[in-house]
């Protein structure tokens, strides 16, 4: 499991990657259509992924799995299912809620052709 980066939804991408990139400095590291960027913050493997397709999404960090399938058979009781295992483009995606009611996406890119 490793933390690939904090998934933050906005209604304005515009604004947010203004901030974030000009405001506070991130690097902007790759961009998917006109509704997703995702940054860096300078001298740090921290990432965040703005992303305006859903802005009443809930902000959560997006952890990076061999299977989510396998990842969600075997997962902790305590973590509640938001969303079943789905496929999206090149892998899978669950979302789920902690104890304490913080959601935490889960992906995998078991189906993605450039993954070695």
């Amino acid at each position: 499991m490793k933390l690939e980066f904090l998934f933050v939804p906005t209604s304005d991408l515009k604004t947010s990657l203004a901030l974030y990139r000009d405001g506070f400095g991130f690097t902007e590291m790759w961009r998917e259509g006109d509704e997703t960027v995702a940054l860096a913050l300078p001298g740090t493997e921290v990432q965040i992924m703005l992303d305006a397709h859903d802005p009443d999404s809930p902000v959560g960090p997006l952890f990076i799995v061999d299977s989510v399938e396998a990842f969600h058979a075997a997962r902790p009781e305590t973590l509640a299912v938001v969303e079943e295992p789905s496929q999206i483009p090149g892998g899978f995606l669950a979302t789920y809620q902690d104890p304490g009611g913080a959601t935490i996406y889960v992906m995998d890119q078991s189906t993605d052709q450039n993954v070695p």
